[in-house]
């Protein structure tokens, strides 16, 4: 059984590794009348100065003409099936739209809506690739990763209520009374939507400080019987420098020096409703 691994670039995944079958589906990004995909032609950078531009920005789901000439491509190359790990149905149409393109392959292509984004996302895949190794079927990758799907968190938090505010998210009298309290709101997603979980006044770094205590009860509540090594930690961020990129890194691995931690960057569809300045990290269990 040879099965490749699709997913979208929500993953923060944009190049694909045909080698070890991973492949990767770019998402659209639309600014003003234009429409760019992720990792093709609009990386982190580009996006950024749209935004700083005042450029409107949004964001929607690939295509089906483009996800099934992946999905045929892939299937050309000599792969029995297809796992296509998408972001959440709670944030986008695009998964429920993939599993209705998946019944005109016969079974071959297996839609997983496991209810993750972003760095735990990108745990999926890595779980799916080590699992098609094995030669896992399709299905039980299928099975295997929903089961798996909320033994996972992540908080975010946001420099700037303004994009918030621009995309009809929070009201402008909100933004503007945070902004002025110096209010930095931390939000929470595990798997069903997004929700607040708490707001520090002051600087990003009382953020990070509460969004790495919340991972500590996270450990301490749900995963109490995973050893610390098994422990997966991904640290994200959507437009900030390189010194910010490494004191977010070291304080995630200064708080869980056993975990396995690691960065990436947040993907456009958050980066473009966040704004410039955004810190996420999310949790997951390595089995």
């Amino acid at each position: 059984m040879k099965v490749a691994i699709l997913t979208d670039t929500n993953s923060g995944i944009h190049t694909p590794d045909e080698d070890a079958g991973l492949f990767v589906i770019p998402m659209p990004v639309i600014v003003g009348e234009n429409t760019y995909y992720e990792g093709e032609n609009l990386n982190e950078e580009e996006l950024c100065r749209f935004l700083e531009q005042g450029e409107k920005v949004t964001t929607s789901q690939p295509p089906i003409g483009l996800l099934m000439d992946k999905l045929d491509g892939i299937l050309g190359k000599g792969y029995d099936e297809v796992v296509y790990i998408p972001m959440s149905s709670s944030l986008s149409s695009s998964c429920n739209s993939a599993k209705m393109v998946a019944r005109e392959y016969d079974g071959k292509v297996h839609v997983v809506d496991n209810r993750r984004i972003s760095v735990t996302q990108k745990d999926s895949v890595m779980d799916a690739l080590r699992l098609a190794k094995k030669k896992t079927a399709g299905k039980k990758i299928l099975r295997r990763l929903e089961e798996d799907g909320p033994n996972s968190t992540i908080y975010l938090s946001v420099s700037s209520l303004d994009q918030l505010k621009n995309g009809g998210r929070i009201t402008s009298s909100a933004a503007a009374i945070a902004t002025v309290l110096n209010i930095k709101p931390v939000l929470t997603f595990r798997g069903e939507k997004i929700d607040s979980y708490g707001k520090v006044r002051g600087s990003m770094y009382r953020a990070q400080l509460k969004m790495i205590d919340a991972l500590h009860k996270d450990v301490d509540r749900r995963f109490s019987n995973v050893k610390p090594e098994h422990i997966r930690i991904g640290v994200a961020g959507f437009g900030i420098g390189e010194e910010e990129r490494d004191r977010w890194l070291d304080l995630a691995i200064n708080g869980f020096p056993r975990a396995q931690v690691r960065y990436d960057p947040l993907p456009a569809s958050i980066g473009a409703h966040t704004g410039i300045g955004a810190y996420g990290i999310g949790i997951s269990v390595d089995k």
